[in-house]
């Protein structure tokens, strides 16, 4: 499995507007080919932070994903709405390769 992650901080007073674009940008990614899981998370403190994660089987099928044009796209149009913008891109761990459960 491959993980990409991306952090960033929704400029102030735009969060009404970032949550709007984000409804049609959801649907958008999802529909880009290789993505196998993608998630959106926020701290319970702030409404102003996001943090996405997006899954893949493997670095090609993240390759394919992130080159495509609406990917390329969206990261041109969320960038109206946030600062602080990070990526981080990880790979599957020689140790763990496969996820281990509770009980398993």
């Amino acid at each position: 499995m491959v993980l990409f992650l991306q952090k960033y901080d929704i400029i102030p007073g735009m969060t009404d507007k970032f949550n709007e674009w984000a409804k049609t940008a959801i649907p958008r990614i999802l529909s880009a080919p290789g993505l196998v899981e993608f998630r959106s998370y926020r701290p319970q403190v702030s409404d102003r932070q996001v943090a996405t994660t997006y899954e893949f089987a493997d670095m090609a099928s993240w390759a394919e994903w992130h080159s495509s044009e609406a990917i390329q796209q969206l990261l041109v149009e969320v960038r109206a709405y946030t600062v602080n913008f990070s990526t981080e891109l990880w790979g599957s761990s020689p140790t763990v390769p496969e996820p281990i459960r509770p009980g398993q």
